[in-house]
């Protein structure tokens, strides 16, 4: 998968009637299904029950059981509430006749209000400056741990750009947050609202446990470490296109427990704040 076309037809799910829709998985390089596709879709079957004039505004999820990446998942929609202006519906995945995700996401019809956002920071370096995954890959692929080769070499329609890059041949502990470019691959196109907020709900699970882990980077690593998204949480604020590089930031207030939550926003190139998340998942040493 390499262009937004084949991420947007990843999350167009085939309806199989009463509320029931299918969608099949494609790897990001873990043997389970990715997090992110898992959001995206259970949001592309909940909006196929909302009216037109309605618009995702929350969602709050949980992962139950690990994906299998060869077995299609079926979304159950239940419809929860048809109110005036709000629509709540509750989505559940499904895979060998078990729970492994569940969902429930706020539809609001549009209306004015008073605005404010947090503060965007002017001075961080700018995507031109930074490298992305795939100049690490080609760079310094051969001196990379197998692991992290294997994870930069499968082909994503997302071009990354982190603004710090751990060296993982001397790591270290570092500060609790972590700010990363993202745009999508290929040439722009024209998407509605909807689908513009399901492929950022997909890319908004990449990267950001990585605030929980920096903290204890001179002992954290895959090897050595069980992880997995627990929960994910999102707030849609602001229209927005993917005509330019925006801004993922995340900061960690804890870790403990073998649990590890991050959280943050997600703004435009010049300031505009279009999402927030918050995330827990699980940082479980492995005993040898």
């Amino acid at each position: 998968m390499q262009t937004s076309q084949e991420l947007i037809a990843l999350l167009d799910l085939k309806n199989l009637g009463n509320n029931t829709f299918s969608g099949d998985s494609y790897t990001i390089g873990s043997p389970h299904v990715f997090g992110g596709q898992v959001l995206a879709q259970a949001v592309n079957a909940a909006y196929r029950t909302i009216p037109e004039n309605r618009f995702l505004h929350s969602l709050h999820s949980y992962f139950l059981e690990a994906g299998d990446l060869t077995v299609p998942i079926q979304y159950k929609v239940e419809e929860m509430r048809n109110g005036g202006s709000f629509s709540t519906r509750r989505v559940t995945a499904i895979q060998h006749d078990k729970s492994i995700f569940i969902l429930a996401a706020s539809f609001h019809k549009k209306e004015e209000g008073f605005e404010h956002q947090t503060n965007f920071d002017a001075n961080i370096k700018q995507p031109e400056e930074l490298s992305s995954w795939d100049d690490m890959l080609a760079q310094f692929g051969d001196f990379l741990p197998k692991s992290i080769k294997a994870f930069l070499s499968i082909k994503r329609p997302i071009e990354f750009k982190p603004v710090r890059v751990p060296n993982p041949l001397d790591p270290k502990d570092l500060p609790a947050t972590e700010h990363i470019w993202f745009r999508l691959k290929g040439e722009k196109i024209d998407l509605d609202y909807r689908t513009k907020q399901e492929i950022l709900t997909y890319i908004s699970d990449y990267n950001v446990l990585n605030a929980a882990f920096n903290p204890n980077g001179s002992k954290f690593s895959f090897a050595n470490t069980q992880t997995a998204s627990l929960d994910h949480s999102m707030w849609f604020f602001r229209d927005f296109d993917f005509d330019d590089w925006m801004l993922f930031s995340a900061e960690s207030p804890n870790a403990y427990g073998a649990r590890g939550l991050a959280k943050g926003n997600i703004f435009t190139r010049d300031g505009k704040l279009i999402a927030s998340f918050a995330q827990e998942g699980l940082l479980r040493p492995i005993k040898k």
